[in-house]
């Protein structure tokens, strides 16, 4: 269940404060695959298994970037604000890929808001997204998220 705001403007209160977490999220072969397909990323580390079974990594890992997509999928999960027109993705800071995600591992979104800052017709939020790796002490991915909230008129 998302962390709810009523509006843009009560974003200000949580500065600072964990938002929660995400359900875990299995990567498969198959959601691999897709992204390899989407990108054109076909690297073997990612996409052929008896050759990564001999790798460094023993099996298949997912790419950084789809890693990195699934915040996407997160963020909703995480935080809703209402009372929106429309909310947008203004961009990401500080992208860090500490560990690999090896296939069939679960992972997770956890959210923190970081800043909250008054923009042109709105309000923009950062939000760390760190993607837990199940059973892993070190996290997938750790992303800073730009969004920005424009308030119903």
């Amino acid at each position: 269940m998302p962390k709810i705001f009523e509006t843009p403007l009560q974003l200000e209160i949580a500065i600072g404060q964990r938002l929660g977490e995400t359900d875990w999220l299995e990567i498969d072969q198959n959601r691999i695959n897709l992204f390899a397909e989407a990108t054109g990323d076909h690297q073997w580390i990612h996409v052929d298994p008896a050759r990564a079974a001999s790798g460094p990594f023993g099996c298949t890992i997912a790419h950084g970037y789809l890693t990195l997509s699934l915040v996407n999928l997160f963020l909703p999960q995480i935080i809703e604000v209402r009372g929106i027109s429309m909310g947008v993705n203004y961009g990401c800071d500080k992208v860090r890929f500490p560990s690999p995600v090896n296939v069939n591992s679960r992972v997770r979104g956890v959210g923190e808001l970081l800043q909250v800052e008054n923009v042109k017709g709105g309000v923009q939020a950062t939000i760390r997204v760190t993607v837990e790796i199940e059973n892993s002490d070190r996290p997938a991915c750790v992303v800073e998220t730009i969004s920005r909230y424009y308030p119903q008129q």
